[in-house]
């Protein structure tokens, strides 16, 4: 492991081997994915044509992270979060072969999407709390801002480049490439996990008398500290609520392509990419901070951005404005969710980490499947851009609410980051700032 002072402070996290290897394999993986995603929605859209089996198409992929991501969570938990994300990616890269040989080989039909959508649902909902709790084991609590900021920018690096290299090659070659090329990249991930020493920073919980009730039991105790702890409450209730209403503006984008911009599956790619870019830069805007101080009233600045940026994104009907539109969309997005995400794993304890980011799964990625369907459903009805603009309204409401609460979960966040073990003793002025704005933790 290098020292503090041979690593540029931005990238402190790539101190650590294990995490080196992580974000490495990662950063090919998910390329790959969002050029999945994008090939994905394009197959359905060229099908059938409807928004509403967009809609429904997404709900059946998330669904399975809102009903299962809580027993995920209490796996991670209980056993090898290292050993959990390597047999879930796995089964992704399979998943993505069996989609891409229906495809090549022309019998890929709207049920086979469905089928195999739900089916990597159910391997995210053990992938995600494993893989988001796994980040504090791999560099610890001093660099876990940091791990998570370069996360968000590894995402969204992919984001930018996936959905422009999946529009390209849908438009020359068609949608099955992308699902191949999609499966070739988990071998990277997965040869980085196993190239990994395999932390073993928390100790599984033991079984009970009844395993089938001790894991009931956990999975209780998980949304139990979740709601009487109102600072992780109100964050997760205001991704919820983002997640439900404003985050399905990107499953109706092949429609603004085709229908409203004119542009087709090249106008798809452009879009989602620029969506990608602006998450990218407002990832990058974390990577350099050490403290929290502050992120509380990020969150609630970034959800009214993000709702102002795509009401305007919904009324344009120019190609160009709308790519520069998604900018502040993709920027505003990911700062929410990237610091909510460092709020929450920074108030949570080690031994409750795994359920606590199951239920940040749940709302983050669970919730968007209703959100999907209904927007989906709204949007054969009323049309596209008036149904993002609804959400968009409801992501300004949910962020003057949440800044209305903010000063009243100042002082029960700063306890619980405190007693996470962010400071000893006293907090540090990264943490809580100058003693004048000490009550301003988050």
């Amino acid at each position: 492991m290098h020292t503090p002072s041979e690593v540029p402070r931005f990238l402190r996290s790539f101190r650590h081997r294990n995490y080196k290897l992580f974000f490495g394999g990662q950063l090919v993986s998910l390329t790959g994915t969002w050029m999945q995603s994008i090939a994905q929605s394009w197959l359905v859209y060229r099908l059938t044509h409807s928004a509403e089996l967009l809609g429904l198409v997404s709900f059946a992929g998330q669904i399975p992270v809102f009903l299962f991501a809580a027993v995920g969570g209490a796996a991670a938990d209980r056993t090898s979060r290292h050993r959990i994300i390597v047999w879930t990616q796995t089964a992704a890269m399979l998943l993505a072969f069996v989609l891409a040989a229906l495809t090549l080989s022309g019998r890929v039909l709207v049920w086979h999407i469905f089928a195999l959508a739900a089916a990597l649902g159910v391997v995210s909902a053990f992938d995600i709390p494993a893989r988001q709790a796994f980040v504090a084991d791999m560099v610890g609590r001093e660099d876990l801002m940091n791990a998570i900021a370069l996360n968000s920018s590894m995402v969204n690096g992919a984001r930018v480049v996936g959905p422009a290299v999946a529009g390209a090659i849908v438009a020359v070659v068609g949608e099955g490439w992308c699902f191949f090329l999609n499966g070739v990249s988990y071998i990277a991930v997965i040869a980085g996990l196993l190239l990994m020493q395999a932390p073993r920073t928390h100790a599984p919980r033991g079984r009970t008398t009844s395993a089938g009730r001790s894991a009931l039991h956990e999975i209780a105790e998980g949304f139990h500290f979740v709601a009487r702890t109102a600072p992780i409450r109100a964050l997760l209730l205001l991704l919820g609520v983002v997640s439900f209403t404003a985050m399905p503006y990107s499953v109706l984008m092949p429609l603004f392509a085709d229908r409203i911009l004119h542009g087709g599956a090249t106008a798809l790619g452009v879009l989602m990419g620029a969506s990608g870019l602006g998450a990218l830069g407002g990832a990058l805007s974390l990577v350099a901070r050490r403290g929290i101080k502050g992120l509380g009233s990020w969150v609630a600045l970034s959800t009214g951005a993000f709702g102002a940026a795509l009401l305007l994104f919904a009324s344009s009907r120019s190609l160009s404005l709308s790519t520069l539109l998604l900018v502040p969309v993709g920027a505003a997005m990911m700062v929410q969710m990237a610091a909510s995400n460092t709020l929450i794993q920074a108030m949570v304890p080690d031994a409750l980490r795994g359920r606590v980011m199951a239920v940040y799964s749940m709302m983050f990625m669970g919730m968007a499947p209703f959100g999907a369907l209904f927007a989906g459903s709204l949007a054969e009805r009323i049309g596209a851009p008036l149904t993002v603009a609804i959400g968009a309204v409801a992501s300004l409401a949910a962020a003057a609410v949440f800044a209305v609460r903010l000063p009243s979960l100042r002082g029960e966040a700063r306890e619980l980051i405190v007693a996470q073990g962010m400071a000893g003793g006293d907090p540090p002025a990264e943490i809580t700032g100058p003693p004048i704005a000490a009550s301003r933790t988050v």
